[in-house]
């Protein structure tokens, strides 16, 4: 598993050390400070490549490099069944490529993990100690294998082929029919994965084969509706297409290790590292509050399946909500990126914190945490009008009765009956002896 991220002049942090820990990783901040950011670095120090690097049709997952002048260095620690790896790799401005500050034997091939990343455009990466290849290309860009899986949002649906046009995965719609027809352990596997990751009360399973067009031979698979209707997977909404594409990479990346293995009478690993990035990309909120618990708990469904770390960035109150009963300091922690005011100057910087995790009972509490940073969990324009009241109630100025109509009547505007800042609110009024 990845224990250790440290960096110095590299991204919007510019110094920074993360130490994850052995299950679970949670990564919250604003747009643009770098969580995908983090992933990306993540999954390179795991594999040696960047995603976009390997595949040229990504539009994410480019190669990191120095956030200004100067000496640029990453450094992280992998630890394996039988030791831990630290590595330490500086930006080298000639060769526009992150090299090894010194000499390091490669990591034992046996005893690696797993690696898959989940990109938020539908992307997936996969990096198999069994198949694929830890070391940097040597100085005729030669390889043992290909360095990894890494597909965009389409090749995870029709297939995935190398440069010289060699088929690597035929995709999601491919296998899964080929897996249904033969309707054998692997298609029972991913029956048992998409009922795990179902949300609650609306079960995916899959329907019956057909055809979607005059044109199109293929049989394409589907997946059964409340309402009745089998629905074929490529027209299926975002939701379920996310999850759907998220349960195939699964079942594909841990049944081509397992033949990889057999092939080189190798044991199978036994710790996959997961890296997500939005896990709640397109998901209701009623599907949000139970996926984390749902892929850390996948595992038992699939034969052999390793122990899962899983490293996730979110923007979810709800995901953070429905942690609050899964939330194992000992095992899991929670990293925020926000901006911090420098010392001396208005300049703000990117800081990541650790921090300590509490219940707040539910989205609502989460909203106005420092996972989101806001004052208050309403829409901008009551917040602003409940500013407004709050310094009046707070500062103890007098306000005449005019004054004190119109706020009530913003209030009544922007707010629900039920809202809690009516007794304070009302208290006053009272108090006053105002006819609003």
């Amino acid at each position: 598993m990845l224990k250790l991220l440290k960096f110095s002049n590299v991204g919007p942090s510019l110094e920074a050390e993360i130490n994850f820990s052995k299950r679970l990783n949670v990564l919250t901040g604003d747009n643009g400070l770098g969580k995908s950011f983090l992933l990306d670095i993540a999954w390179w120090a795991m594999t040696s490549r960047w995603p976009a690097e390997i595949n040229l049709k990504l539009a994410s997952g480019f190669m990191a490099t120095p956030a200004g002048k100067g000496e640029a260095s990453i450094e992280f620690e992998i630890k394996t069944k039988d030791r831990v790896y630290n590595r330490s790799r500086k930006f080298d401005r000639d060769t526009q490529n992150w090299i090894a500050v010194r000499h390091y034997a490669v990591f034992s091939p046996g005893f690696m993990n797993l690696v898959l990343y989940a990109q938020a455009d539908g992307s997936f990466s996969v990096w198999d100690p069994a198949k694929n290849n830890w070391k940097q290309p040597d100085i005729n860009g030669s390889q043992d294998r290909i360095p990894a899986y890494v597909f965009n949002s389409v090749e995870v649906w029709e297939g995935l082929r190398d440069s010289k046009d060699k088929l690597l995965c035929n995709g999601l719609v491919a296998d899964w029919a080929g897996w249904q027809k033969e309707n054998g352990e692997v298609f029972e596997v991913l029956c048992s994965v998409l009922k795990a990751l179902s949300p609650d009360g609306e079960l995916i399973e899959p329907g019956a084969l057909t055809r979607i067009s005059l044109d199109d031979p293929r049989d394409i698979p589907t997946i059964k509706m409340s309402y009745g209707m089998d629905v074929p997977l490529p027209k299926a909404s975002a939701g379920m297409r996310r999850i759907i594409s998220m349960a195939y990479m699964l079942v594909w990346s841990w049944r081509e290790h397992y033949q990889a293995c057999a092939f080189l009478d190798r044991p199978t690993t036994d710790q996959v590292t997961f890296l997500v990035d939005e896990i709640e990309a397109h998901l209701h909120p009623k599907w949000q509050r139970q996926i984390v618990k749902a892929l850390l708990n996948v595992t038992g469904k699939i034969s052999n399946w390793p122990v899962v770390q899983l490293i996730t960035s979110t923007h979810s109150p709800m995901v953070m909500a429905s942690l609050e009963q899964l939330f194992d300091p000992e095992i899991d922690s929670w990293f925020d990126l926000d901006y911090a005011e420098s010392s001396g100057d208005s300049v703000q910087k990117v800081v990541i914190t650790k921090r300590p995790f509490h219940k707040l009972g539910d989205a609502s509490g989460w909203l106005v945490s420092e996972a989101f940073d806001l004052e208050y969990a309403t829409s901008s324009e009551a917040e602003s009008v409940l500013k407004k009241a709050s310094a009046v109630l707070s500062s103890g100025k007098e306000i005449d009765e005019e004054t004190a109509r119109q706020l009530d009547n913003d209030l009544r505007n922007v707010l629900s009956e039920t809202n809690s800042f009516w007794i304070r609110w009302s208290y006053m009024v009272k108090k006053k002896g105002w006819l609003l």
